[in-house]
């Protein structure tokens, strides 16, 4: 496979399977002066995948209408119920779709055509859209498989512009093209890693007002794929989780300061309110495990629904095992799934498909809705194909062996730093420090929920902080650390992050 090491030589739309259609279809409709709908999803890929397709139309001049559903009303993607919310004209999904068979059908009885944008599994039905642009679909001959749907999204407006013959840099949607990618977990290779490479850096000078705003209250002039993944995406992702995506959109869409401000300070505090809530139904679930169990199926009524995934994911780490995570409302189960393993989820679900309302994701990530009744059969069938599958349960994390801490200097860190943009399949560097002696230990943060170890490795004394951690009353650890750049009044030193103890 090509490396696509510059943006200059990464591949073009014309590969991807019904795009050339789609183009024609969108120009038509353009021509045509046709109301055209976007319909994205709540999570940062789908609101980033939304607002690159407004952006785009708002650049070339045509006024477009978008839908991001409300997962406590909607639910996910293109949905029956966001059907009823669209008369007439063309739709196109971002994001989502590729399950959407009935809203599809919905829509063709109203004479809309629909064009299916998505990067998520194809199931056994697809809908009867006029066109699907998905990588992941047969006869696709895109080159690259494993691009999140804002890639997809941008691809397609790419297309569209040269269909037109229109005048538009699409390089200038690089700052949020690479939030998605790394929120989205996607594989930090080839075609990836250039356009996060790229992204990071269009994010430094980017005269977007939300990006100038997130760089002012960061304080930084300078973004690894860190600042991403653990600062901007989970404030983008808590407006969908908590209250409503739209919040998200018009953050990233802002015109100006004022509203920028108003609308990130919103996410601030609906990003707090997660994590305490997450918090909770993190205690209760682990109360649920069984620890016989190879695969961990606990549900809880009325859990919030837009906080199960995380749940999900570090029970998932936590017990290295894959893990499904229901809240229960009305005689419905809706769930999520995570796993780092070898395993894809998608097809071990898919061996309970018919007790299942619908289900749809990734090899790492799904989401999943049944009866209520379901659950206990459902737990069981997880666990049996589970049981017998050969493949690993968790893959461990590798380290680069034992650290001499005291040996961490710049330098240091500017070569962990040369091989950024870091994420799935380019892992950032890990280490063992073995045998520190704990000095002192307190818990800081609002809440007292993270860990600041204060440690002595072979005579040299260095600081440690694990996020999400109780105390510890022991004399020394074992741990596996990573190192961060830590920016304090224009002073760079190494910070220390505890990913695990040993």
């Amino acid at each position: 496979m090509s490396s696509y090491s510059k943006l200059a030589d990464i591949p073009s739309p014309i590969g991807f399977k019904d795009i050339d259609k789609a183009t024609k279809r969108v120009k038509q409709a353009i021509l045509n002066n046709e109301k055209l709908t976007i319909v994205g999803d709540y999570d940062v890929d789908g609101v980033v995948s939304t607002s690159i397709m407004v952006d785009f139309f708002k650049k070339i001049g045509y006024e477009i209408d978008y839908i991001i559903p409300n997962r406590f009303e909607h639910g996910y993607g293109l949905s029956t119920k966001i059907t009823e919310l669209i008369d007439n004209g063309l739709v196109i999904t971002v994001d989502n779709g590729i399950s959407a068979c009935e809203a599809t059908k919905v829509l063709n009885s109203k004479n809309i055509d629909v064009i299916i944008t998505d990067h998520h599994t194809v199931g056994s039905e697809i809908p009867q859209a006029y066109a699907i642009i998905n990588p992941k679909q047969e006869e696709c001959n895109f080159p690259f498989k494993e691009i999140c749907g804002a890639q997809v999204a941008w691809y397609f407006c790419a297309a569209i512009k040269k269909e037109l013959n229109l005048d538009v840099n699409m390089s200038e949607f690089l700052d949020l093209l690479c939030i998605a990618i790394i929120a989205d977990m996607m594989p930090m290779t080839s075609l990836n890693y250039t356009m996060v490479k790229s992204g990071l850096k269009k994010i430094e000078t980017s005269n977007r007002v939300a990006i100038a705003h997130l760089r002012n209250a960061m304080r930084k002039t300078s973004f690894v794929s860190d600042d991403i993944g653990f600062i901007i995406a989970p404030k983008i992702n808590s407006a969908g989780r908590m209250d409503d995506a739209s919040i998200a959109l018009s953050f990233l869409l802002s015109d100006n300061f004022e509203e920028a401000s108003e609308a990130l300070e919103l996410l601030e505090e609906l990003n707090n309110k997660r994590k305490i809530l997450q918090e909770n139904i993190s205690l209760k679930a682990k109360y649920e495990i069984d620890d016989n169990d190879k695969a961990i199926v606990v549900w809880g009524n009325d859990w919030h629904e837009g906080v199960i995934g995380i749940v999900a994911s570090k029970l998932s780490h936590a017990f290295k095992r894959p893990a499904f995570i229901f809240s229960i409302k009305d005689g419905i189960a809706k769930g999520s799934a995570r796993a780092n393993a070898d395993i894809n989820l998608h097809s071990i679900i898919s061996e309970a498909k018919h007790l299942l309302l619908g289900f749809g994701g990734h090899k790492n990530a799904a989401g999943i809705s049944m009866e209520v009744k379901h659950l206990e059969e459902f737990k069981s069938i997880m666990n049996n194909v589970v049981t017998k599958t050969s493949k690993e349960l968790y893959i461990e994390p590798i380290t680069l062996g034992e650290l001499d801490v005291s040996s961490v200097d710049m330098e240091f860190m500017e070569i962990i730093e040369m091989f950024e943009p870091y994420g799935m399949e380019n892992h950032k560097p890990i280490f063992k420090v073995s045998n520190a002696k704990v000095i002192k230990s307190e818990l800081f943060g609002k809440e007292k929920n993270h860990l600041k170890l204060y440690l002595n490795s072979d005579g040299f004394d260095f600081e440690a902080v694990k996020f999400y951690s109780n105390n510890i009353h022991k004399e020394s650890i074992d741990m596996i650390i990573s190192i961060n750049k830590n920016e304090f009044r224009g002073d760079i030193s190494p910070q220390f992050l505890i990913q695990d103890f040993l």
